[in-house]
């Protein structure tokens, strides 16, 4: 089995709905993804993706979709005022936390039809998420 993991920082805020702790209100991280690729054979290069593709494709969707945006639920009532007020979101149909953040990732680099095998979404330098199917 091959393996390749490369990591993309992103910033981002959220908050979470039905919660009672800090994280219930506004507020943003220094994320970074971290996405491992996995498959049992390499491509004619020798390669099981190159680098520069995972870059292309993950950290472009990311960087267009998820850095300096709110990732909000589609229910949180603050997204109509903050729409209004033309600020970036990017809605969800879950709870924004880690591990949704890291399943929304994993979501779209499969059906970019790279091997994916998991996702981790890092919060903070100590805390992270991990979504693999």
């Amino acid at each position: 089995m091959f393996r390749v993991t490369q990591e993309i920082e992103f910033c981002y805020g959220h908050r979470l709905l039905n919660y009672d702790g800090k994280c219930k209100h506004l507020h943003g991280h220094n994320g970074k993804a971290v996405i491992v690729l996995e498959a049992d054979t390499l491509d004619y290069r020798g390669m099981l993706v190159d680098f520069s593709d995972i870059k292309k494709q993950i950290a472009g969707w990311i960087d267009s979709n998820l850095d300096h945006r709110m990732i909000l639920n589609t229910a949180d009532p603050v997204k109509d005022y903050l729409q209004q007020q033309g600020e970036p979101l990017f809605l969800i149909d879950s709870n924004p936390t880690a591990e949704n953040i890291a399943k929304l990732i994993y979501d779209f680099a499969i059906s970019q039809k790279l091997p994916v095998s998991e996702v981790s979404l890092w919060e903070t330098f100590k805390s992270y998420a991990t979504y693999r199917a």
